[in-house]
């Protein structure tokens, strides 16, 4: 089958890699020259604008979208559109709000153009591992679409699946994130409540390692967390911000919706929230007020902590803590950065606020307002 796939980045490189060790024939579109040219050393036909990576498909097209959730999504979905003919297909592989998919595929509808929103959920480790797709559509359309996904896939008859209509993909995947969040943060509390035993002189990558065997709470989040303790197992160099792509937010705001109690999921999104300050304000004033009725003594910043960024990682070696740079650096600009962080895509984006079928949608973050 051939594919088109626009944004060779993390995500999209590799599964442009994947897809063509599978036998896919695959059109490659990307911002950047450079992740055109890869895409092409690997065996990808290159288009240097969306025009051209229409004219190389035959009809009916089925273009693959995995550029930054948000106004990027957006732009890059409508502009498609305006360019493809009825019985086409767009699939957004990114991490999109549900509603927003929803809304694209009506839309996208009222032309004859067909919307497949996939969850896809892998990593840096998708290429040599394959990639978890939760996919939503129209039966045909993702029916039509199987010889991908079952390259994708790690395996071709597991590890993906149509869950619905249009949205559910992106639905399925939300909820995925909201676990995966509240898993890591079991974790993590865990550990540190070993590491502050100090009494006991605790091993974590021992730990760790004699977890991963027979322990009910094995999963490959341990195997990841066994490997980058048997490196500098006190994160010494390491900042304790966490970004937050979306998706657990939205996973605790449908919650509400739904009326259904998620404590895990909302908790570990706040204690999220909380690492991204700086130093917090309530923190600050409580301390105020300890001291106002009790006379305490208090603690003063005399610096505020200084952070760099570390670029995102490609492979699975290089996303190894073990091999995080020394130093760190500031990308070009906060968009950069937040793109890098992943936390592009917060908001629903809506063109129309007083849409009431996308209700609670219409905001967009300025890290992607001018993105393709």
């Amino acid at each position: 089958m051939k594919i088109g796939m626009i944004g060779l980045g993390k995500m999209g490189g590799n599964m442009v890699a994947r897809l063509l060790q599978g036998g896919q024939d695959v059109v490659a579109y990307d911002l950047s020259e450079d992740n055109i040219k890869l895409a092409e050393g690997r065996g990808a036909s290159g288009a240097r604008t969306l025009e051209n990576l229409i004219e190389q498909l035959p009809s009916p097209r089925a273009v693959w979208v995995m550029v930054p959730s948000g106004a990027a999504t957006e732009s890059t979905v409508m502009n498609l559109a305006d360019l493809m003919q009825p019985g086409d297909i767009i699939i957004d592989g990114g991490n999109s709000n549900y509603k927003d998919s929803q809304r694209r595929a009506k839309t996208l509808a009222e032309r004859g153009i067909h919307f497949v929103d996939v969850g896809t959920s892998g990593g840096v480790w998708g290429l040599k591992e394959g990639y978890a797709m939760m996919v939503g559509g129209e039966q045909a359309a993702v029916e039509s679409l199987t010889p991908i996904f079952k390259v994708l896939a790690p395996a071709p008859d597991r590890g993906w699946g149509r869950m619905g209509p249009p949205g559910s993909g992106h639905y399925v995947k939300m909820v995925h994130n909201g676990i995966e969040y509240g898993m890591m943060q079991a974790y993590a509390e865990g550990f540190e409540l070993m590491h502050a035993k100090t009494e006991m002189q605790l091993d974590m990558a021992q730990i760790a390692e004699l977890w991963r065997h027979g322990s009910v709470i094995r999963s490959w989040l341990l195997d990841l967390t066994a490997d980058a303790l048997t490196g500098d197992a006190e994160f010494s160099d390491l900042s304790d911000y966490v970004a937050d792509s979306g998706e657990g937010r939205w996973t605790v705001v449908d919650a509400l919706n739904e009326g259904i109690p998620a404590p895990v999921i909302t908790l570990s999104v706040q204690m999220r929230l909380r690492s991204q300050q700086k130093s917090s304000y309530a923190g600050k004033m409580l301390s105020a007020m300890r001291r106002a009725f009790g006379g305490h003594a208090v603690k003063k910043v005399e610096h505020e902590a200084e952070e760099s960024v570390v670029p995102e990682a490609h492979t699975p070696e290089d996303a190894r803590p073990q091999n995080i740079p020394a130093k760190g650096s500031q990308p070009e600009s906060g968009a950069e950065t937040a793109r890098q962080l992943g936390e592009t895509g917060k908001e629903p984006v809506n063109p129309n606020p007083a849409d009431t079928e996308n209700k609670g949608a219409g905001a967009q973050s300025d890290a992607d307002k001018g993105n393709l």
